[in-house]
């Protein structure tokens, strides 16, 4: 367990060592806001990111966005280091509009894999040698990309099943194997949302998984697209993480456009910002304890519902804050809607309240699950994820932290008021199910330990200096081809946004980065040679939230 405050990353690459490295292979330069870019021929795509990864340590491929411009088609590489995700660089590769296709990074990065697919899937980039170029979010029988140029938004499609697929085939006896094929989902409880899982068996142990998702796609890149940065887009992020994180979304969106249009927050609205964001990530961790329990021994009366109480608390805290239960809409460009609610004394009461009490609540939870025999049989050494597999798949949050892997924005890329307090980065070196649960316990510990300092710092502030916005112009038009991404620690891991401005009030291109993604996409490494219950408390230890696996 690391300080908050403890100095992170190894030495710094330079651009021109960046420069030298990749040499010829780059055709040309295109910095964005957050990182130096290089653009790249569609061929060197793999040696340019070993070179990158190998010589430089760039290992955590964060996000890969594609877009298509009039001449070209784009996609464009995100590369952070796991211990410093200050330290970026951009690799951007462009194909032409004829034959988009340009060399897969999967074996490189596993992270790429889905993310290709997604990119072939919305935008209709080919990546030559990927391993599994289907369509992930839409059906196989779609007709065309939804984010090309070229795609008619008005024609209606009947999208039919894949030729000659029964959905409901009868149970038949392959003579060539013996395995058995058994479908999980797509209504299930124990899947967390919409999610299908294809689970190849071999007597009781999983040979194979596959995470069929999309079934709760709602096109919110494209809607976001369709709105304005000041007024139109704020509202779609809390339909993301849905269950209670919706203030730490809205601030992924606030941070990108804030350094897009060179927005400065006033402190005021900072600490404000910050306890809010901590109390989301205690109501969500509370709700991702409960549903575990009740995934792994079925306890719905103790822990599931102790879990819901406990989150009751905070979510009755949000409203009083937020004037919402769970679409909060609270965070704006600049600084936060309204300050905190009056009397503010039984705002601070109320609050102090949840804080005094959640030591006890925390212990038994100890008490219900951690020395819980069932518990521990289910979950030691079960959906065990190695830290280079992590890496490689861009696990970040409590999945990541739960395998030893230390990666926290809050402190590592630090924003609002996180680097001005005193709170540590939990991380379990048990790299399996368990690990994972106890990570989010002592998060919430934390949680904790942040808001009452923030409640301190609130209560002493000078009532004539209490600036909740800064003035933002009504109508934002950040210069066409300005490029940025930025992320911030949601309570699943990086929730990062890409934004491509183009002139007008409106985003260009509007990518974002879902941590519940990426963790998910880990899930048969966790699994081959395990069995079934194994499958679904491996499933249930990534606390994924399928409207914005799918976004």
């Amino acid at each position: 367990m690391s300080t908050g405050l403890e100095p992170r990353g190894g030495l710094e690459v330079t651009e021109d060592e960046l420069e030298a490295l990749i040499g010829d292979r780059a055709l040309a330069r295109d910095d964005h806001m957050n990182a130096p870019g290089f653009v790249i021929r569609p061929d060197a795509v793999q040696d340019v990111l070993f070179d990158l990864r190998d010589e430089a340590g760039f290992d955590y491929l964060s996000c890969v966005t594609a877009q298509q411009y009039a001449d070209r088609y784009e996609s464009i590489y995100h590369l952070k280091k796991y211990d410093d995700p200050t330290q970026e660089v951009s690799v951007v590769v462009p194909t032409s509009t004829d034959e988009p296709v340009s060399q897969t990074a999967e074996p490189v990065f596993r992270a790429a894999d889905w993310a290709e697919r997604e990119n072939f899937d919305l935008v209709g980039i080919d990546y030559e040698g990927h391993p599994d170029p289907r369509r992930i979010l839409l059906p196989e029988t779609w007709q065309g990309h939804p984010l090309s140029n070229d795609y008619n938004q008005e024609k209606p499609q009947v999208v039919t099943l894949s030729e000659h697929a029964n959905p409901l085939q009868p149970d038949h006896h392959d003579s060539d194997t013996d395995t058995m094929f058994l479908n999980v989902g797509p209504h299930h409880p124990a899947t967390h949302g919409v999610l299908h899982v294809k689970t190849v068996l071999d007597g009781e142990t999983v040979v194979d998984v596959d995470p069929d998702i999309g079934y709760l796609h709602r096109c919110e890149e494209q809607m976001c697209q369709q709105g304005t940065y000041r007024h139109q887009i704020m509202p779609y992020p809390d339909r993301w993480d849905y269950v209670s994180a919706g203030l730490l979304n809205e601030w992924a969106y606030a941070r990108a456009v804030e350094d897009l249009a060179d927005i400065e927050v006033p402190e005021y609205a900072q600490v404000i910002r910050t306890m809010g964001a901590e109390l989301c990530r205690i109501a969500a961790h509370m709700l991702a304890l409960g549903t575990f329990a009740l995934d792994v021994f079925g306890d719905f009366t103790a822990v599931f519902q102790y879990a819901f109480r406990d989150r009751e608390v905070v979510q009755d805290i949000l409203e009083d804050l937020t004037g919402q239960r769970l679409m909060f809409n609270y965070f704006r460009l600049g600084g936060v809607a309204w300050d905190l609610p009056e009397p503010r004394e039984e705002f601070f009461e109320k609050t102090r309240d949840f804080l005094d009490d959640l030591p006890q609540k925390v212990s038994e939870y100890e008490d219900l699950i951690v020395t819980n025999e069932i518990f521990q049989i289910r979950c030691v050494d079960t959906g065990i994820l190695e830290p280079e597999v992590a890496k490689s798949y861009g696990a970040t949050g409590p999945t990541a932290r739960g395998s030893g892997v230390d990666i926290d924005l809050r402190r590592d890329d630090p924003y609002g008021y996180y680097e001005n307090l005193e709170w540590n980065v939990i991380t379990e070196d048990g790299m399996d199910n368990y690990s994972r649960v106890l990570v989010r316990m002592q998060e919430v510990e934390e949680s904790a330990k942040i808001i009452e300092q923030c409640v301190d710092i609130l209560e002493d502030w000078p009532e004539d200096d209490r600036e909740i916005q800064s003035n933002v112009p009504r109508t934002l038009k950040p210069p066409a081809d300005t490029e940025v991404y930025r992320g911030v620690e949601a309570a699943k891991g990086e929730l990062g946004i890409y934004i491509r401005s183009d002139g007008t009030d409106k985003p260009g291109r509007f990518k974002i980065r879902s941590p519940c993604f990426h963790n998910l996409s880990a899930l048969p490494e966790m699994t081959r040679g395990e069995y079934i219950p194994d499958l679904i408390a491996s499933l249930g230890s990534l606390d994924i939230v399928l409207g914005e696996v799918d976004r």
